[in-house]
């Protein structure tokens, strides 16, 4: 196995960086303090983000000073890195960004780590106004980087994090990694079984879609389901619409992360409406991958259009330089405000949150007054 392919094989070839984006998502929205008041002033839900795909550029620099090694990594072999900021995220095309996830992953090699980068997520969040999020995290491949770490103390150095929050609330969902096979999908499982309760709500399914199949992970779901986990999975992204009828229909996938080729079988578009099984949907992030074309519009519209519920969110904001607002702005931008009102609503109906809960966040939306969008 490739220790940079637990990320999602681009589909259909690699696009690089430059060739991503689209006329109706503009990939330069702005940072923070650009963000149109209308988009600031919204409350926001995760529940498509990668904790780890969240680490500040700063931290990242930091945290290789410490421990010796560089911001670049590449298989078997050691090779230098930038040290300023600004750079340490630039890459050149899908494989680049592989290397730098890797890098990441294996510059968080403590659990104190892992505390601060959820204590600066935190922080990223409330200044974004996120009021509840489902965050992934892949402890599978934090012990693949760095086998010595206690993945329990991890966790709980996060929930400990994410708890001492006030004004948004944050839980977790452990993601499986396909790459790793079916035996490391059961402990996984297993382990999300052993910490439910103390913030762990779930389980999710990342990795190479295309060479490791959702039927190899059955066992784990099952399992997972009957100890009454949620479970999700990435699907649709890097493999064609089979991939999401084998989630939706083996795994028992409740949410589907990205699922934007389902578009290329209508009886799996049907299955998706039929059952209101959701999508999680990253623009920027399909971009990027490739997973979405930057020769036509991204097809946000065209799911909307097919009446599946949706959601809207970062995946990997830092390393994708986006973040949930940015997100946001551009579907407002390409679709309106109402439209996005409706995809943060759709978020709350679709999370794992209960009743109460989401009667309470649909009432704080709906409260929320909004200024009108500025005219570009």
């Amino acid at each position: 196995m490739s220790p940079t392919s637990y990320r999602t094989a681009p589909p259909r070839g690699a696009t690089d960086r430059d060739t991503a984006g689209s006329t109706a998502f503009p990939p330069n929205v702005g940072k923070m303090h650009d963000i149109d008041p209308a988009i600031a002033s919204l409350p926001k839900i995760h529940l498509h983000c990668h904790l780890e795909g969240t680490l500040q550029a700063e931290t990242f620099v930091e945290l290789t000073r410490r421990y010796g090694i560089s911001t670049r990594y590449v298989p078997g072999g050691d090779v230098s890195g930038p040290t300023d900021p600004s750079d340490v995220y630039r890459f050149e095309n899908f494989q680049e960004f592989l290397f730098t996830f890797a890098a990441v992953s294996r510059a968080l090699a403590r659990p104190d780590d892992y505390a601060r980068l959820a204590r600066e997520f935190v922080a990223d969040a409330l200044a974004q106004n996120v009021v509840y999020g489902e965050l992934f995290i892949s402890p599978s491949v934090w012990s693949y980087f760095n086998p010595n770490i206690d993945v329990h103390a991890t966790i709980r150095s996060i929930v400990a994090e994410l708890n001492a929050v006030h004004g948004a609330a944050f839980a977790l969902i452990v993601d499986v990694t396909r790459n790793f096979g079916a035996e490391s999908a059961m402990r996984t499982a297993r382990l999300a079984a052993d910490l439910a309760g103390e913030g762990v709500i779930g389980i999710g399914l990342g990795g190479d879609e295309a060479r490791y199949p959702a039927p190899l992970f059955g066992e784990a779901f099952a399992f997972a389901r009957a100890q009454g986990l949620n479970v999700v999975a990435h699907a649709g992204e890097a493999a064609g619409a089979q991939s999401v009828r084998d989630a939706v229909e083996i795994l028992g996938a409740q949410r589907i992360g990205h699922g934007i080729r389902a578009l290329e079988d209508p009886a799996v578009m049907d299955l998706l409406r039929d059952r209101l099984v959701p999508l999680e949907i990253c623009p920027t992030s399909n971009f990027l991958t490739g997973a979405a074309s930057r020769e036509r519009p991204h097809p946000l519209r065209e799911l909307d259009a097919a009446g599946l519920v949706i959601a809207i969110d970062a995946d990997d904001p830092t390393l994708f330089g986006t973040s949930i607002s940015q997100e946001y702005a551009c579907v407002a931008q390409d679709m309106g405000m109402d439209a996005l009102r409706r995809f943060v609503h759709q978020a709350v109906d679709i999370s794992f949150l209960d009743g109460i809960a989401k009667q309470a966040l649909h009432g704080h939306i709906s409260a929320e007054p909004t200024p009108p969008l500025a005219k570009s």
